[in-house]
């Protein structure tokens, strides 16, 4: 994997520009990524399914081997998602797949970070906000809410706090109402309202024979079988009573504030350790959080199987029922019917499709409730390949 690389630069111009002249070139990081792809790929090769290539394939443009390759950048930048909030501590701004997956990148506010970032194989960025100014920042605005008011997300791109509103004015009340720094925001006043994904057309499930979703993953919670959805789907003690799933009955749901939930199904019904793809199934092997820029697919009974890449993580959305936080952001398509289902990177569970604007014929953008709180909350495992 040949990569030329040059230092990413932000709009702190004066401190990218220290930072690029500290340490080594950015080939270095460059030859030390392209040894971790490589490791990575290694074990993908008979572990990936032909039909998540030939998807990533059309999805992206790209042939079979790129296909690979983006999977094995994408490995390791989850590994770096995991372990670098701790090495860099308060300098840590996030971590992000570059747009065509060749190169992992690293923001941090503190430019004598740049070496160990490198020997990691990653791109040093610098920054002016740390992630936890920006969070901090975030969570002040979750306590308002205003009419045109749709939500907001890190960008970490960006190293900014994103609005998403109808008009600037509804975006300037609300930075005053939560007493934060105007630098640390931008706006877009061209955003869409967000909608929850009910039901349309042929679904996974219905519930309480009145409406329909989609199944996220197979669960369990000790010897009980079920699986995960989205919370708006149900309320706790909906029956579950038709549809491609096993009749069942909603045990826990959270909606709003979270989306998720978790139906619980007879004992003596089979779970499966894969996902729907319409053309074939994918096997879940964990729920590995993938980073920012990375391939994501989601399967749901209404459009089927799509994929594009993870945007933000800890989005808050402004839904008409009320505000879900912690939402992750993604330019994958989803349709009224798609709510609950599996959202998916390489083998490693994502998340639950919450809800968004436009559709699968004109694209648009879809929130998923990470799986992670909804593994937790209940004592919930996974059912794995």
């Amino acid at each position: 994997m040949n990569r030329q690389r040059a230092l990413a630069v932000t709009a702190a111009g004066a401190l990218a520009t220290a930072l690029s002249l500290a340490a080594g070139a950015a080939p270095v990081s460059a030859a030390i990524l392209d040894a971790k792809a490589e490791a990575a790929r290694a074990e993908l090769v008979g572990e990936v399914s032909p039909g998540l290539i030939e998807e990533l394939s059309d999805t992206f443009g790209i042939t079979e081997s790129e296909a690979y390759d983006r999977l094995a950048v994408e490995a390791v930048a989850a590994d770096l998602l995991a372990e670098a909030p701790e090495s860099l501590d308060d300098s840590f701004a996030g971590v992000w797949v570059s747009e065509d997956a060749d190169e992992v990148f690293i923001a941090t506010t503190d430019a004598s970070d740049s070496t160990g970032i490198r020997a990691d194989g990653a791109t040093p960025v610098l920054v002016e906000h740390d992630l936890g100014a920006l969070e901090d920042a975030a969570g002040s605005l979750d306590a308002i809410s205003a009419e045109g008011y749709y939500g907001h997300y890190i960008d970490l791109r960006s190293n900014t706090l994103v609005i998403e509103t109808a008009d600037e004015a509804v975006a300037a009340d609300a930075i005053e109402a939560a007493g934060i720094d105007p630098a640390l925001v931008t706006v877009d006043a061209e955003a869409e309202a967000p909608q929850t994904f009910f039901v349309r057309g042929g679904d996974a499930y219905n519930i309480e024979n009145s409406w329909r979703c989609s199944v996220g993953f197979s669960v369990r919670q000790g010897s009980t079988p079920g699986f995960v959805t989205a919370g708006h789907c149900g309320a706790a003690g909906d029956s579950v009573t038709g549809g491609e799933a096993a009749p069942g009955t909603f045990r826990n749901s959270v909606f709003p504030g979270s989306d998720r939930a978790w139906v619980a199904v007879g004992t003596s019904e089979v779970l499966y350790d894969d996902v729907n793809m319409y053309s074939g199934t994918r096997d879940v092997a964990n729920s590995t959080q993938a980073a920012v820029g990375s391939s994501i697919c989601r399967s749901g009974s209404t459009t089927g199987w799509h994929c594009g890449t993870v945007q933000a993580f800890n989005q808050t959305v402004r839904y008409a029922e009320g505000a879900v936080y912690g939402m992750t952001r993604t330019n994958v398509c989803a349709e009224p019917g798609d709510s609950g289902g599996s959202f998916i990177s390489g083998n490693s569970a994502q998340g639950m499709t919450s809800g968004g604007n436009g559709n699968c014929s004109s694209g648009g953008t879809t929130y998923f409730q990470p799986i992670g709180p909804a593994l937790s909350a209940w004592g919930l495992t996974l059912v794995t390949s």
